[in-house]
C-alpha cells in the first residue's frame, strides 16, 4: 500500500483553511480527503498559533504559568484562613 504524499503548498494551504475558521477541523478534513487527525498534525506544525487548538502561544503560556502561581498562594492563604477560623472557633466555645 503506497502512502499517499502531500506537497508543502498543499500543507499549508490545508492549515490555512483550517485557521480562517469558516469550517471546523474535521469539515475542512473531509474536504480535503484527509484525515482530520492529519490536519491537527499539520495545524500544530505549520501553524499560526492562532487558533483554539494545539499548544498555547508563548504570550497564553506566560500568562498561564503566572495564572497557576497566583493560584496556588490564594489557596494557601485560604488554607491559613480556615485554620484560622476553626481555631478561633473552638476557643470560644
Amino acid at each position: 500500500m503506497n502512502r499517499r504524499q502531500f506537497t508543502s503548498e498543499f500543507k499549508l494551504e490545508a492549515v490555512r483553511l483550517a485557521e480562517s475558521k469558516q469550517k471546523t477541523i474535521a469539515q475542512t478534513a473531509r474536504d480535503l480527503g484527509i484525515n482530520e487527525s492529519l490536519l491537527y498534525k499539520w495545524v500544530n506544525a505549520f501553524g499560526t498559533g492562532n487558533n483554539d487548538y494545539g499548544k498555547p502561544t508563548p504570550n497564553e503560556h506566560e500568562e498561564l504559568l503566572r495564572l497557576r502561581r497566583e493560584n496556588k498562594i490564594l489557596k494557601e492563604e485560604r488554607d491559613i484562613l480556615k485554620k484560622a477560623a476553626a481555631y478561633f472557633a473552638k476557643e470560644q466555645l
